[in-house]
């Protein structure tokens, strides 16, 4: 492995021409571990043989014409910054959206690569793609598992935010998983992921375990890092730099081993002081310099917020992303053994984290300053504001007094008329002077004559009363307080320029300040790269104003924000494809019972694109998959409970005691109980045997009773799909039908576990609630009326807020109590609320959601009280099967009864959001038809006749025409309304 560049951890062993001869090039300390005299190695064109190896060098002879091995060098280079990371990822999403063709089609012309690369390039991509059926992109993150040649099991993190976020990814997740485990759990990383490594078990942390709370992520980096070779390393480096491990040999290399047993007793003789400024500077270094801590933390909130995506995949071998990490772990553990001691196990130190934190500087109060707050403050400090504005020549002498030198420009910009007259007004009277200052004229009172003479050599016109020229003591020092007092965080370099000062001048003058506490210092300021200033006071009404604004922030939002909100969490509309992408959509789902014709055609295909029947299909027959009957719906649909197998044992509720209403019913159970898992075929002869003379249309209506009570299941979806379908004779007269054939029945009691387990089952449902809805409350969970209720559910969200996982508060008005949910969840809400206040514009196509009522994305009806509609005497909507809400902005806008023909508007939302009434009727176009023709016919709008409505009006402007059904759109296909029938009408 060849690396350019310095060697900052690893041993470099000089080659020599013979014992004392000239030096001709190194050898890294591994290459010379692997090395034995006799053997040969190239060193640029020439070979050598190695005649003696020595402690610090390797005693060499020409041997010209054999061949050599290479050398190799183990660099550690400086990771991949996120940045770049972020753009790879972008680059690998889009890559990854093509074909392979088009992929190699897309390389060859926007890239400089030639067609053999392209070719290779996109191969291996779609290969990792075929693979994992996922890749990790600046969106996703795919954590790949499997065994490894020795029956254990890997986890790899394949990402491409590189090693400076890996790093102390890395630590923490061994840090956790330790602690969980019991045991030592083996890490590596690289600047394209993680490898971890579990010896002897098969039990596998889930997948939240791997991403830490990046609150306490900080506090557990700072502990696991005292015990890694990355802290011996860097205190050794930081020991030589600052001249602590001295030379006893001037001119001459000091052998690797001897600088670290040196650096062993040093950090052992300094652990009784938390202090000592090399292990400060250590800890500095690696926290500021080699990790991207910033990164890293704003990493795991966006995976905890659902805005980069977990893909969770199990393969039988590594994949090819995958196979060079593990390359790499091989090579990274392959000499652990043979570190010395100081770099396997550096001593635990005790940190004084007071000066750590001055070190590191303050970065958090940087990213806690929100830029508009201070932006704000620092206008009204300097009198730019409305309301500070000067009116007349005696506010403006009142700005000179608080602010001081102001040039012509800076006075037109605080005043709210021309400032010519009263300036002249002022000078006239003697209360206003003009002086030079940093090469520009400025205006100050005339006060202040003798304070800008004394700092800044600044002679005052004649004329100026004798009593403003007194010598002022301190005069630099009270200038730059006035300065500091009526701005925000500001740059030393600032205060020169503003004087025409050297920095050399003002430094002594700021940090006087500072020793007396009128001045901070810091990483202040949003967006800044250097040490600020700030006047104390200034700072502390900073930190008021935005806490206030951040206490706005944790405000509740309100329900249209939630009814935005749960279409992204449960990611409607996302464009996801492909198996992975409905199971995970399941996992959401499961344990809900839905229509069966709304989940087929609306539910599911708005969170997976490509979705089909048979992929549902696909699920069930590896075994994944598992359906349960909650009720008929008619003769031809029914409600549908989904569960993933890993967890139905803990989610499925046993149905209520069935009693059988025919001898029918009795002996399909009975032969399901006695026969197991059976096809259609094995029942019909079960049924001849013990009810002769059963017809097969009496056997399917029993065999659709029980499946409808829960009682029965199928393993394959055939039955579902052919619900409702014709009965062809043959079938008819063989006493079954084709929507009751394939897969094998069996009995639903076998999916539940045979001894309750209330405890794990609450658990299970409440963990569920969290993953369908994000934020939790009691209106959500009766929603579903769980057993045990709310209460039930509570004990656990109150154990889990115990241990962090979740948060407890009020964030969603209209919701009831407490409301529990993630972390990520919470930002991602309030994220949401953000981008609603910022548009003041009318409502427009991509503010619209059409959603099936139905819809568990939907709160409106189940956790959220329906708005006022326009005609409050009517019936509520109804969340039924069929109907659909259009929402604009979050906000309840049309309800379309399942017929089609009967719409409820919500003018609270008209008269709220401009445009919100034209949008929602457009939105009406997109939406299944009600009719055979596909036609959209409106009958009533609230109630009443749709002649007779207010909204008629805006209806025919949007293109929709009268006729004798009612309101048809005119732009549709075989929609001819008569205009003398609508003339008429």
């Amino acid at each position: 492995r060849m690396n350019a560049g310095t060697i900052p951890d690893r041993g470099a062993y000089g080659v020599h021409l013979g014992e004392d001869g000239p030096r001709v090039g190194e050898l890294d300390e591994e290459m010379v571990f692997e090395t034995r005299a006799g053997d040969n190695v190239t060193l640029g064109a020439s070979t050598w043989r190695v005649e003696a190896i020595t402690r610090d060098r390797v005693v060499v002879s020409p041997a010209p014409g054999e061949p050599g091995r290479l050398p190799f060098w183990r660099g550690d280079g400086p990771g991949r910054p996120i940045e770049l990371g972020r753009a790879m990822g972008a680059f690998l999403r889009r890559l990854g959206s093509k074909g392979q063709a088009k992929a190699e089609a897309w390389l060859a012309e926007n890239t400089p690569l030639d067609a053999f690369a392209a070719r290779n390039l996109a191969a291996y991509v779609a290969e990792q793609k075929d693979d994992t059926g996922t890749l990790p992109t600046d969106k996703r993150i795919t954590v790949e598992r499997f065994r490894d040649e020795l029956g254990d099991w890997r986890i790899c993190i394949l990402t491409p935010f590189g090693a400076r976020i890996h790093a102390p990814w890395s630590m923490a997740l061994q840090r956790v998983l330790a602690d969980q485990s019991g045991y030592e759990i083996q890490v590596m990383y690289t600047d394209d992921g993680i490898v971890l490594r579990f010896a002897d078990t098969d039990e596998l942390p889930p997948l939240d375990d791997l991403v830490p709370d990046p609150d306490a992520v900080e506090e557990l980096i700072m502990e696991q890092l005292a015990s890694t070779s990355l802290f011996a390393g860097l205190f050794r480096e930081n020991a030589v730099r600052s001249l602590l491990l001295r030379r006893r040999r001037p001119g001459q290399r000091a052998p690797l081993w001897a600088q670290r047993l040196k650096a062993q007793n040093l950090l052992a003789a300094v652990q009784k002081y938390p202090s000592f400024p090399i292990v400060m500077e250590t800890y500095r270094h690696a926290m500021a310099d080699v990790f991207d801590m910033a990164g890293f933390k704003t990493l795991m909130r966006d995976i905890r917020s659902r805005a980069i995506q977990l893909d969770d995949v199990e393969t039988r071998s590594a994949s090819p992303f995958a196979r060079s990490l593990v390359f790499a772990y091989v090579a990274a553990y392959l000499y652990e053994q043979d570190a010395p001691l100081a770099e396997r196990k550096a001593q635990a130190l005790t940190l004084d984290r007071t000066l750590l934190s001055e070190l590191l500087g303050q970065s958090e109060l940087r990213d806690l300053i929100d830029a508009e707050v201070l932006e704000d403050l620092e206008a009204d400090l300097q009198y730019l504001s409305e309301d500070y504005r000067a009116r007349d020549a005696d506010e403006l002498h009142d700005l000179l007094r608080r602010l001081g030198d102001l040039s012509h420009d800076e006075l037109t910009a605080r005043s709210t008329e021309p400032v010519d007259a009263w300036l002249t007004d002022l000078i006239e009277q003697r209360r206003a002077i003009r002086i030079p200052v940093a090469g520009e004229t400025r205006y100050v009172a005339a006060a202040d004559a003798g304070l800008y003479r004394d700092a800044l050599g600044s002679a005052p016109p004649a004329g100026v009363p004798d009593a403003f020229l007194a010598p002022v003591e301190d005069a630099l020092v009270e200038l730059v307080r006035r300065y500091a007092r009526h701005r925000g965080p500001f740059l030393g370099n600032d205060v020169a320029t503003r004087f025409g000062l050297r920095l050399s001048q003002v430094l002594p003058v700021l940090e006087a300040l500072e020793q007396r506490g009128e001045l901070v210092r810091g990483e202040i300021r949003p967006g800044g790269a250097e040490l600020d200033w700030c006047d104390a006071e200034v700072l502390r009404r900073l930190k008021r104003r935005n806490l206030a604004k951040l206490r706005d922030d944790v405000a509740a939002v309100d329900g249209a924000t939630l009814a935005l909100f749960l279409p992204r969490w449960q990611e409607i509309q996302s464009g996801r494809t492909g198996i992975r992408s409905l199971k995970e959509a399941i996992l959401k789902l499961q344990g809900l019972p839905l229509p069966w014709s709304l989940l087929k055609t609306v539910i599911l295909p708005s969170r997976v694109a490509d979705f089909r029947t048979d992929m549902l299909d696909q699920l069930a027959a590896s075994g994944e998959l598992v359906w349960v009957g909650a009720g008929a719906n008619g003769s031809k649909d029914g409600r549908v409970i989904l569960f993933l197998r890993e967890q139905v044992r803990d989610l499925l509720q046993p149905a209520e005691e069935f009693e059988a209403e025919t001898p029918v019913h009795e002996q399909i159970l009975a032969c399901l109980a006695d026969r197991g898992a059976s096809f259609m075929l094995e029942i019909e002869e079960w049924i001849e045997d013990e009810v002769p003379g059963t017809s097969g249309k009496d056997l399917v209506r029993a065999l659709w009773d029980l499946v409808w009570a829960g009682q029965i299941t199928n393993d394959t979806f055939a039955p579902l799909v052919g619900l409702g379908r014709s009965t062809s004779r043959r079938r008819a007269k063989l006493g079954t039908v084709a929507t009751s054939a394939g897969g094998r029945w069996s009995l639903v009691s076998k999916l539940t576990r045979r001894t309750p387990n209330p405890t794990r089952e609450t658990v299970a449902r409440a963990r569920l609630f969290l993953e369908r809805y994000g934020v939790v409350s009691r209106s959500t969970a009766l929603s579903e009326n769980p057993p045990g209720g709310w209460s039930a559910l509570y004990k656990v969200y109150r154990e889990l807020e115990e241990q962090g996982q979740v948060r407890r508060g009020h964030f969603v008005d209209g919701l009831e109590g407490a409301q529990f949910a993630y972390a990520g969840a919470v930002d991602r809400l309030r994220g949401v609320r953000d981008e609603a206040e910022d548009r003041d514009t009318p409502a427009g196509s991509g503010d619209v959601v059409s959603l099936a009522v139905a819809d568990p994305a939907n709160p409106w009806g189940s956790q959220l009280a329906w708005p006022m509609p326009a005609a409050p005497d009517l019936a509520s909507p109804r969340r039924v099967a069929g109907a659909w809400l259009i929402l604009v902005r979050g906000n309840p806008a049309l309800y379309v009864a399942r017929n089609g023909r009967t719409l409820i508007s919500f003018p609270e939302t008209f008269q709220k959001i401009d445009g919100a009434l034209e949008t929602a009727i457009e939105a009406l176009r997109e939406l299944p038809k009600g009719n055979r023709k596909g036609l959209l016919v409106i009958e009533k709008i609230d109630g009443v006749n749709v002649l007779e409505s207010p909204l008629l009006e805006s209806f025919r402007e949007a293109d929709f025409g009268s006729d004798y059904r009612g309101l048809v759109d005119v732009r549709a296909p075989g929609a001819t309304p008569s205009r003398e029938r609508e003339r008429r009408a």
